[in-house]
C-alpha cells in the first residue's frame, strides 16, 4: 500500500473531509472528525530477529574502527603523494589499524556464533528432522529385533535351564 493510499484511507484526511463537505455534511461534524491522532511511527513485523546486544555492540565497534582505518589510509596516501615526513609513520599506523579493523570484523562474527551457541538458537526444522530420525531409528531397531526373534528356531521345551 502506498503512502497516497494510506492518506486517503485515514479518517479525517483531507480527501475525506472534502467529500463530506461536498455531500452536505455539517461543518461541525467535519471539524470534529478533522483531528484524528495518528501515530508517527508504526511498528511493522520484521522477517528477521533483531541482533543481540553484544553482537550489535561489536558491530558498531567494527564499523567505527573500519571507518577510522579508511580515513587514516586516505591520509597516509595523501601525505605520501605530498612527500611529507609524516607519510612513513602514518603508513605504519595504517598497517596496524588494518590489522585491528580485521580483528574487529572477525570479533563480530565470533560474538554472533558464541551468542547463538550459548543462548540456544534452535531452528525448528532441524529439531523436527532430528525427532523424525529418532523415530525411524526406533522403528528399524524394533523391526530388526522382531526379525531376529522370528528367525530363531524354537524347539518345544528348549530354553529351560533344567534338563527335565
Amino acid at each position: 500500500m502506498d503512502t497516497h493510499e494510506r492518506r486517503e484511507e485515514t479518517p479525517g484526511s483531507a480527501p475525506e473531509l472534502l467529500r463530506k463537505a461536498a455531500s452536505g455534511a455539517s461543518r461541525a461534524t467535519a471539524c470534529d472528525d478533522a483531528y484524528v491522532p495518528r501515530s508517527l511511527w508504526t511498528e511493522e513485523p520484521s522477517a528477521r530477529r533483531p541482533m543481540a546486544d553484544p553482537v550489535r555492540t561489536a558491530a558498531v565497534r567494527a564499523v567505527i574502527i573500519t571507518s577510522l582505518t579508511l580515513i587514516q589510509a586516505m591520509a597516509a596516501f595523501l601525505l605520501s603523494v605530498a612527500g611529507s615526513w609524516l607519510a612513513f609513520p602514518t603508513v605504519l599506523s595504517s598497517v596496524a589499524s588494518t590489522v585491528v579493523a580485521t580483528w574487529s570484523v572477525l570479533d563480530v562474527w565470533v560474538t554472533r556464533q558464541v551468542w547463538n551457541q550459548r543462548h540456544g538458537v534452535v531452528s525448528v526444522p532441524s529439531s523436527t528432522a532430528r525427532q523424525l530420525r529418532r523415530e525411524r531409528r526406533r522403528a528399524r531397531r524394533a523391526a530388526r529385533a522382531s526379525a531376529r526373534e522370528a528367525s530363531r528356531i524354537r524347539r518345544p521345551g528348549a530354553g529351560g535351564l533344567s534338563g527335565a
